[in-house]
């Protein structure tokens, strides 16, 4: 193909900060039809799928390419097809290290590395992309019988990647993908593919779609119900692009909680999740953002490990507290365990370290109206967030039960004039009714699927 044509194609891929990712189980040039009246523009695909037949065709369909490269003595050569049959870049998926490493990889590749949460660059520019494989399936986690397993918070306890995603999109300006994949044989629901969109859209990061083997059978085959559930999917990621600028907001809300990498923030199940499932609005604080005007409209603040802060950042929080601010900090000689290179979850013995500060952050919140409180909400998880001027205020919600909720009751602390629920499942925006309540406004919801978002107009 003439070198200007080949331009041409790749001229109308979208930037990589607006590609919307699925992994994609063909290198046949016609599963591209698959994507018509979805957002998925970037399919990353196994080595097996590569081919400059592919390339061309999804480049003319404005589709970027991206091929999964493992750690292994033939990652260099990888990294040599992957620009020799046209794709637009690799993706690096594992624990790679300075001998795994591909060595000298095309230029024109754009290089994502899903590789172990621990060694993400969070100071990544805001062009790149960052991201990681590893992240729990989101669901309300079960037990033996049917039973649902209970959190120390005492609620039901969701599966999710929601604590780790709020912490990355605060620490960095780059782009944030978590690229988990359906526990092997297992078959789901189309719900729980839509929770896992939910589960990192609603944190601003963008969840890499990968259906599992039978799904991806079914849908390749034409089945009816598996292209059912693929529009269900396409619609649900739409639900969120059709939003961009949700994405770059940041959490909202009167408690902020200083965490960092070596206080457990890249872990799953910690503080920040417990705080979660009570539906508390909460700001995670980067040590780099430890500065007296970040705590400006907080009035609770949590420091995990205060050992780890240096000097200027400990005067940062006692200034916060000169100010009026309740600091609550982790026992005292404590220091959060050693993070474990693959570790995502803390261990039994971690969680009940931290039982102690959960008990008394649980305790100074209280029934307190922190931002937002939520009633009727056992199986939802909320983020509340806003931009640089807090106009206007967006309220998350995702269901990670298979059914609808109903009957949900929201008090918001402050005044609002306005309240707009958006859905997933339809395309009906609706103005809430508010009334008063003691400390704000509230409003109710008679029903939501998955997941829903309320535009809030101070």
């Amino acid at each position: 193909m003439p070198l200007l044509a080949l331009l041409a194609l790749v001229a109308i891929a979208p930037p990589p900060q607006d590609w919307v990712p699925a992994r994609w189980p063909s290198g046949d040039p016609k599963s591209l039809e698959l994507l018509q009246g979805t957002p998925v523009n970037c399919l990353v695909l196994e080595p097996g799928d590569w081919s400059p037949s592919f390339s061309q065709a999804a480049a003319k369909a404005g589709v970027a390419t991206l091929g999964v490269i493992r750690p292994g003595p033939d990652a260099n050569a990888l990294s040599q097809k992957a620009g020799q049959t046209g794709l637009t870049g690799i993706v690096l998926e594992g624990n790679f290290d300075a001998s795994t490493m591909p060595k000298d990889p095309p230029p024109s590749l754009v290089i994502v590395p899903l590789g172990l949460r621990s060694k993400i660059h969070f100071d990544a520019p805001p062009s790149a992309i960052v991201g990681t494989n590893q992240g729990l399936w989101p669901g309300i986690h079960p037990e033996d019988q049917g039973a649902t397993h209970a959190a120390a918070s005492g609620a039901v306890w969701i599966d999710t990647n929601a604590g780790f995603l709020r912490f990355a999109h605060a620490a960095t300006a780059a782009t944030v993908w978590i690229g988990n994949t359906p526990p092997a044989g297992t078959i789901y629901p189309v719900e729980r593919y839509l929770q896992a969109i939910g589960d990192a859209a609603m944190n601003g990061a963008r969840w890499v779609v990968a259906l599992d083997s039978d799904f991806s059978k079914r849908m390749l085959k034409g089945d009816a119900r598996a292209l059912s559930d693929w529009r269900r999917i396409g619609r649900e990621l739409a639900f969120y692009e059709s939003h961009k600028d949700w994405r770059g907001y940041q959490a909202f809300g009167k408690l902020a909680l200083v965490e960092s990498a070596q206080s457990g923030a890249l872990l799953s199940g910690g503080v920040l999740d417990m705080i979660a499932t009570k539906h508390t609005p909460v700001r995670p604080v980067p040590p780099s953002k430890v500065t007296p005007e970040f705590f400006e409209g907080s009035e609770m603040a949590v420091d995990v490990d205060p050992g780890s802060l240096t000097q200027a950042q400990k005067d940062a929080l006692k200034a916060f507290t000169r100010s009026g601010g309740t600091l609550l900090t982790g026992p005292p000689g404590w220091k959060f365990p050693s993070l474990q290179l693959d570790q995502i979850t803390l261990s039994k013995e971690d969680t009940e370290k931290l039982d102690q500060i959960w008990k008394e952050l649980n305790s100074m919140t209280g029934r307190r109206n922190l931002g937002a409180r939520l009633f009727n909400a056992s199986t939802l998880l909320s983020n509340m967030v806003a931009p640089a001027d807090g106009k206007p205020v967006v309220l998350h919600l995702v269901n990670y039960s298979d059914y609808p909720v109903e009957n949900l009751t929201v008090q918001l602390l402050g005044k609002y004039s306005k309240a707009v629920l958006y859905r997933a499942d339809s395309d009906k925006a609706v103005t809430l009714e508010l009334y008063p309540t003691e400390e704000g406004v509230g409003f109710d919801i008679d029903k939501m699927g998955v997941s829903a978002a309320i535009v809030l107009t101070p």
